[in-house]
């Protein structure tokens, strides 16, 4: 169902805790889990300290794309340690073909984003139904 990952993920966590998560031109990424519960294809990602209103979930094509944005910290004071980045999120996935992507739900709670995106109906598995000539229609007339 999923069909690409970000495979420069592990490289920006890297440098990111090297050099620092504002640093870097990319876009921090969200962590995600994926699964399937029976006819669904379930997302999570997890985005504390995030406003639902700053979520933005576009479908083109195959291609889903989630963005969101937690506010740097400002204030009078001095920070003592930063370790949650701040920012752009986004997320970017290729899904497959059997996915219906007319039909996605999104959720926003507690900070975990859920996304449920059901099955095609032409990807589940259906019975075919074997005939034999004496169950084939015949023409009216013969």
């Amino acid at each position: 169902m999923l069909m690409r990952t970000d495979p420069f993920r592990e490289f920006d966590r890297l440098a990111q805790q090297l050099v620092g998560a504002g640093t870097t031109s990319r876009p921090a990424v969200m962590p995600m889990d994926a699964w399937r519960e029976g006819d669904t294809f379930v997302l999570e990602f997890d985005l504390p300290g995030v406003r639902a209103e700053t979520v933005d979930i576009d479908v083109e094509r195959n291609v889903l794309t989630v963005k969101a944005e937690r506010p740097p910290k400002n204030g009078d004071w001095e920070m003592l340690a930063s370790e949650r980045p701040s920012g752009l999120f986004s997320r970017q996935l290729v899904l497959g073909d059997n996915l219906d992507l007319e039909k996605v739900g999104a959720h926003y709670d507690a900070g975990v984003l859920r996304l449920t995106i059901p099955v095609a109906e032409r990807a589940k598995p259906r019975k075919i139904e074997v005939t034999t000539q004496s169950q084939e229609p015949t023409a009216i007339g013969s």
